[in-house]
């Protein structure tokens, strides 16, 4: 989902972090020098991190820090569940992978094939656009506000807008950002259509696919894409962010985007997606060469390589780089290792999982406060394993 705010991580953590990396001698990646990375940033009493890296198929450091509830005052643990936010998507991608491995979907098939009252804009639109960011569907949440300007406030955390009223919003647009496959922007709306998309063709509702053909298989059974009012959330983790004098912390759970569901309503834990790593590994739910369409980088219409847009905004993190994108992932490179990742930001959130796949190395962190640099943090966790000889 889109930050809603950003506040880099306080600068002794990046450097105390670095200090008891460069301490430990070559080959003595311990918990140790991981938790230095978390420990100078968490209080006891505050929210916190979760944070499990695994290697070889095993966790080698697992711990909570902090408070998932500070009404409560619980504890975070392997248990507490976070609402991911836009980790969310490589969710929403194995559920069309699923469909088209059940022969149910075409990659390449138009979107108004299944979405007729789109308008003439979104004809050269195909699933695969979806996927991989190069649909040029309009910004749900620009719609949102063009349509507040002119009619007065509409949504608010109390009251939300849905998955159908983000779709007609993209129905009533009258043209794209960019024609499809010319140009790659990260895309919301495209996901949230995308989980409209699996209930369509699935006769289910999107959650109830999620939990029967992923999260089931996987027992992954504190795993929920969350509806209010249809289910609960166990040890649930609430989103926090610091008032403006950056002193006290104060819920910010919801916002008026935050029941939409493909681009960002799963919640989960460290237990949980363990085995989603598990099974990520071992291919358990789609053979190697059917998922390898998630791992191929998109090119554009033209063979060229895409790269962020120009235009700085929230959901713009390298403005003018270049960017590979799969089908849920992002697929860049880190200092010559091959990995996939992702990150996800809502209000009170932040959360990331960066996979090296040659060196069989997972980082997962789930934060239910918006006050650190989720991609930095994680990196500096994997240079720990990546810079030692095990």
């Amino acid at each position: 989902m889109k930050r809603k705010s950003f506040i880099s991580l306080v600068a002794f953590l990046l450097l105390g972090g670095a200090r008891a990396a460069r301490a430990q001698s070559p080959g003595g990646a311990t918990e140790k020098n991981v938790d230095a990375v978390f420990s100078a940033a968490s209080s006891p009493d505050a929210p916190g991190f979760a944070v499990l890296v695994r290697k070889d198929g095993r966790a080698v450091f697992e711990r909570g820090y902090g408070l998932r509830d500070l009404h409560a005052k619980t504890k975070i643990d392997a248990h507490t569940n976070f609402r991911l936010a836009s980790f969310t998507k490589q969710f929403t991608a194995m559920a069309i992978m699923l469909l088209v491995h059940d022969r149910k979907l075409r990659y390449d098939e138009s979107l108004t094939q299944y979405f007729p009252d789109f308008p003439s804009y979104a004809k050269g639109i195909t699933i695969r656009n979806l996927l991989n960011h190069t649909s040029g569907l309009p910004d749900y949440e620009d719609l949102m506000a063009a349509e507040e300007k002119t009619k007065g406030p509409i949504w608010t955390p109390e009251h939300q807008i849905q998955d159908e009223e983000v779709l007609q919003l993209l129905e009533k647009a009258s043209k794209e950002f960019f024609a499809p496959g010319t140009a790659w922007a990260y895309s919301n709306s495209g996901y949230v259509v995308l989980g409209l998309l699996v209930a369509r063709v699935s006769g289910k509702s999107f959650g109830d696919f999620l939990g029967e053909r992923i999260f089931s298989p996987l027992r992954m059974d504190h795993t929920v894409l969350y509806v209010k009012g249809k289910n609960d959330v166990a040890n649930r983790a609430y989103g926090h962010t610091k008032d403006k004098d950056g002193g006290t912390f104060k819920e910010t759970d919801q916002s008026p985007t935050s029941a939409t569901q493909g681009d960002g309503g799963v919640y989960s834990n460290l237990e949980d997606l363990a085995k989603w790593d598990d099974a990520l590994q071992n291919h358990s739910l789609l053979s190697e060469k059917e998922f390898q369409s998630a791992l191929t980088p998109v090119k554009l219409n033209d063979g060229s390589d895409p790269r962020w847009p120009k235009e700085p905004n929230d959901d713009n993190l390298h403005p003018e780089l270049p960017v590979s994108y799969g089908f849920g992932w992002f697929l860049d490179p880190y200092q010559a290792h091959q990995r996939m990742w992702h990150t996800g930001s809502t209000i009170g959130f932040f959360t990331v999982i960066e996979r090296f796949i040659d060196e069989r190395l997972t980082v997962i962190i789930l934060s239910n406060r918006s006050d650190w640099h989720r991609e930095k943090v994680a990196q500096q966790v994997a240079d720990i394993f990546l810079s030692t000889k095990n």
